[in-house]
């Protein structure tokens, strides 16, 4: 048994407190607020399940390792809606829909009769999309509950300090690693939760627009999660009007129901990215080994840099994320 103190209970930090103690290893989970909330960038996610779709824009480890990521939050925190993607556009912006067909793949074009299966509210709005069958989507909030709850089950509690002989630290903070991590920035996203019970979706679905492009995330209950922006910006907590009136457009034209919808969250937070937007695990000057730069594929990656992390840790292979500094080399 090794003893490990795992800075930050965010995603990151639960996946890799939940790889260690999985493989044995003793794991102190400490975090300032006590848990997962409306401190950290996990808490606004979307929770898009979706490889095949970010690789759009993504590089090729996203796609990779982002398959993995369904099943593992399956096994480990439940919760998983395996319905797939739509991916549409409407008349004007039909070129978006070709431009994002040639830039990934793993999607079947549909007419409009089998999007009407797939989605009924959407029959008649839509001639053509993209399906993508093997994506899937979770509720951000369930999944690092069930982790948490699941933790605890072992006997890990989250603490508000670290211990007074911490092991080998793990740092998992994010974006306040900046003080061992001067490469890291923000990148921020605004998000807004509503309820609209007058429209039923069944899985994701993202509207292309050459400026705004969105995607609503259904949780149940008439509740959807609407997102899109990606601002170069470390400014947190606050959403902009601008966005507020793009969203709420985009979602209108998807289908008028949404202009009835009532407007239970705003949201905004800034994700920690490296420059080439893929993360690292490494060994800062200090000692302390990290992980971090999740950018915006946070759900999607956690899982696959929390068992290269514990790979590492178990036979001392540098791991494909593995990041030295110059004069580490």
């Amino acid at each position: 048994m090794s003893g490990f103190t795992i800075l930050g209970a965010g995603v990151l930090g639960l996946c890799v407190a939940t790889e260690l103690a999985g493989r044995g290893h003793a794991v102190t989970l400490v975090d300032p607020a006590m848990g997962p909330g409306t401190q950290g960038c996990s808490w606004w996610a979307g929770g898009m399940l979706a490889p095949w779709c970010e690789f759009e824009n993504a590089e090729e480890p996203v796609l990779r390792h982002g398959q993995s990521a369904i099943g593992w939050w399956d096994r480990n925190a439940g919760g998983v809606t395996r319905k797939g993607t739509l991916v549409l556009a409407l008349g004007r912006d039909r070129a978006e829909l070709d431009r994002f067909a040639r830039r990934t793949h793993g999607y079947e074009e549909i007419g409009g009769n089998r999007l009407a299966g797939l989605e009924p509210d959407l029959a008649g709005r839509f001639d053509r999309g993209l399906f993508f069958a093997a994506e899937a989507h979770l509720d951000p909030r369930a999944a690092m509950a069930g982790l948490q709850s699941r933790l605890s089950e072992r006997g890990i509690a989250i603490a508000a300090e670290p211990p007074e002989d911490p092991g080998q630290i793990v740092d998992c903070r994010g974006l306040v690693a900046r003080d061992i991590l001067p490469e890291l920035r923000g990148v921020r996203g605004e998000m807004l939760v509503l309820r609209c019970p007058d429209v039923v979706l069944e899985r994701t679905v993202r509207l292309l627009h050459p400026r705004v492009p969105i995607y609503l995330v259904p949780r149940g209950d008439g509740i959807f999660m609407l997102g899109a922006t990606m601002i170069e910006s470390d400014r947190r907590g606050v959403v902009t009007a601008r966005s507020v009136l793009e969203l709420l457009s985009a979602a209108y034209a998807l289908h008028p129901g949404f202009g009835e919808a009532e407007i239970l969250e705003l949201g905004a937070d800034a994700r920690p990215a490296f420059p080439d937007n893929l993360p690292r695990i490494g060994r800062a000057a200090d000692g302390r080994l990290y992980a971090n730069g999740l950018y915006r594929h946070g759900y999607l990656l956690a899982p696959a840099v929390a068992m290269q992390l514990a790979d590492h840790i178990d036979t001392g292979d540098k791991p494909e994320f593995w990041h030295e500094t110059d004069d580490q080399r």
